[in-house]
C-alpha cells in the first residue's frame, strides 16, 4: 500500500479550505445554499480522498467510508456546534454531508470497479494469468514453439532442439564432453553421409547370434517335459 502524493496534497488543501468556510464565522449563504454546499464539499472530499491509498477496492471502500463519511461529515457538525462561530447544530447539515460523501464513494467505487474490469480483460486477451511474471509469459508467447523457439527448445542458453547431438557420458565441470573407454559422438547427418547401401546389414548376424546363445543356454538345463509311460 503506497501513498499517492498528487491525491494527498490535493485532499489536504480541500480539507483546510472547507474546514475553514465551515469552522470559522464565515457566512456562505448568501451566495449558496447552505445544504447544496455541504453536500457539494463532500462530494469533492470524498472524490479526492478515494485515490489517495493506492490499496485493493474493499480496504479503500471501508476506509473512505470511515474517514469521509464517519469521521468528517458527522463530526465535524459536532466540532461547528462546540466552536464560538455563532453557527448552530443542524441535523440536516449532517445529513447533506452523508448524502454527499456516500455518492462520491458510490462514483469511486462504480469506477475503481470497471477500471479493475478493464484490466483483467487486457490481461486475459494477452494470455497473461496475471500477478507476477506477466512479461516473461508475453516473449514466451511471441515465439515460435515449432521454430525450436522459447524455454528449452534452442533458444538463448538452452540446448537445441533435435540437432541430433547424443551425448553418451555427459559433460564435465569445465562445460567439456567427457568421453569413456572410446564413445564418441556422432550426429546424425554424418551417420547418413557415412551409410553404404552396399554395405551387408549386420541385423541377421545378430539375430544369429541371438538364437545360438539361447541355443547353447538351453543345453545345460534338465529336459522337464513329461514323458510317455510305456507299458
Amino acid at each position: 500500500m503506497r501513498i499517492r502524493i498528487h491525491f494527498a496534497g490535493a485532499f489536504l488543501f480541500l480539507l483546510v479550505v472547507a474546514g475553514y468556510a465551515g469552522l470559522s464565522s464565515l457566512q456562505l449563504g448568501v451566495y449558496i445554499d447552505d445544504k447544496v454546499l455541504h453536500f457539494l464539499t463532500f462530494l469533492v472530499l470524498t472524490l479526492v480522498f478515494y485515490w489517495v491509498l493506492d490499496t485493493n477496492r474493499r480496504r479503500t471502500l471501508h476506509l473512505t467510508l470511515a474517514v469521509c463519511t464517519g469521521i468528517l461529515g458527522v463530526g465535524s457538525e459536532f466540532v461547528q456546534a462546540v466552536l464560538p462561530n455563532g453557527r448552530s447544530f443542524d441535523i440536516f447539515d449532517i445529513v447533506a454531508n452523508i448524502v454527499g460523501s456516500l455518492c462520491g464513494l458510490g462514483l469511486c467505487s462504480w469506477y475503481h470497479k470497471r477500471m479493475l474490469e478493464r484490466k483483467r480483460g487486457r490481461q486475459r486477451g494477452r494470455g497473461y494469468s496475471g500477478g507476477e511474471g506477466g512479461e516473461e509469459e508475453g516473449l514466451v508467447e511471441d515465439m515460435d514453439i515449432e521454430l525450436g523457439e522459447g524455454p528449452g527448445l534452442g533458444g538463448e542458453g538452452v540446448e537445441p532442439q533435435d540437432s541430433g547431438i547424443v551425448d553418451v557420458m555427459g559433460t564435465n565441470g569445465n562445460g567439456s564432453s567427457s568421453t569413456a573407454a572410446g564413445a564418441k559422438t556422432r550426429s546424425l547427418e554424418q551417420r547418413v553421409d557415412e551409410w553404404d547401401e552396399n554395405d551387408p546389414d549386420a541385423w541377421g548376424e545378430d539375430d544369429g547370434m541371438e538364437e545360438e546363445d539361447i541355443t547353447s543356454g538351453s543345453r545345460g538345463l534338465p529336459d522337464l517335459t513329461p514323458k510317455k509311460r510305456t507299458e
